[in-house]
């Protein structure tokens, strides 16, 4: 009764971590470019139960005999294998922003922080004070040549990841892309995107950013595969509302199933003692 109790408290903290995950994915519903945390267990080895003070049956007509055979296994309970981000495609939202870039396919914009480059599928961008290309938190897109410095109204990103900028103006022309004829345009710059061996295991950073792990690999540049880059568009989040709620019940039922096996295995254990006693 003993060994039931670890195994009952084993799957309760499992489905902690479990609503932990859970938890994040839908308060991050909204979130630019989010990919949603999925947990992964398993069990923990399995105990043989065998038959004591058996008589036994013997099994060779010389030799030993068994007395106790096996009559099943127990298990011993779950543990938690893995946290890992699944990395799923988002849909598409249009904003006619030329800030937003959205990612159609496998990679991730390269970003320069104060702690090194770190790695993000949230393409929504600002244009910063001194015309450098930023994330929403200030941190530098890297392009293949450096920081990106562009001009408001005055560049456009095609499905390669190249940023044109129209030679016939200057710095100070806001003009519109309607009125834009881009008779003359000069590529500036291309977007650098990366990816990794196992995207998986990139460790989450905080504000959509990642960092990588010795087991994802390290980042390499996407030069023939490369994803789509589509201009005026987000990704959002890959959260299924409904399917992260239908999980929470589950989790809720799952660990109120166990609270009861530990409830049972405490009541019978007091009945024993009880019992023990009486006839001591």
């Amino acid at each position: 009764m003993i060994r039931g109790w670890y195994t009952a408290a084993s799957g309760m903290r499992a489905q902690q971590w479990r609503l932990d995950g859970v938890a994040n994915n839908l308060a991050n519903v909204d979130t630019t470019g989010y990919k949603r945390d999925q947990a992964a267990f398993r069990a923990n080895p399995e105990l043989l139960i065998r038959r004591m003070r058996d008589d036994g049956v013997y099994q060779h007509p010389f030799g030993s005999a068994d007395v106790a055979p096996i009559i099943g296994k127990l298990g011993m309970g779950v543990e938690l294998n893995e946290l890992y981000v699944s990395f799923d495609q988002g849909s598409l939202q249009e904003t006619h922003n030329d800030f937003d870039m959205a990612l159609d396919g496998r990679g991730f914009f390269v970003v320069s922080t104060p702690y090194g480059e770190r790695y993000t599928r949230n393409g929504s961008f600002i244009l910063g004070m001194e015309g450098l290309l930023l994330t929403k938190e200030g941190y530098q897109v890297m392009g293949e040549n450096g920081p990106i410095q562009i001009q408001h109204n005055n560049f456009q990103v095609d499905n390669f990841g190249r940023i044109w900028v129209n030679a016939e103006y200057g710095p100070d022309d806001l003009v519109s892309r309607e009125a834009n004829t881009w008779d003359e345009p000069v590529l500036l710059d291309t977007l650098r995107i990366v990816d990794f061996e196992i995207d998986r295991y990139l460790r989450k950073q905080g504000s959509s950013l990642y960092s990588a792990t010795e087991t994802s690999g390290p980042p390499f540049d996407l030069e023939g595969n490369r994803p789509r880059v589509i201009q005026g568009s987000i990704e959002t989040a890959n959260v299924e509302p409904v399917r992260e709620m239908v999980q929470m019940i589950e989790v809720n039922r799952a660990y109120e199933a166990n609270q009861r096996v530990i409830q049972a295995h405490d009541s019978m254990l007091g009945v024993l003692i009880n019992q023990t006693a009486r006839m001591g």
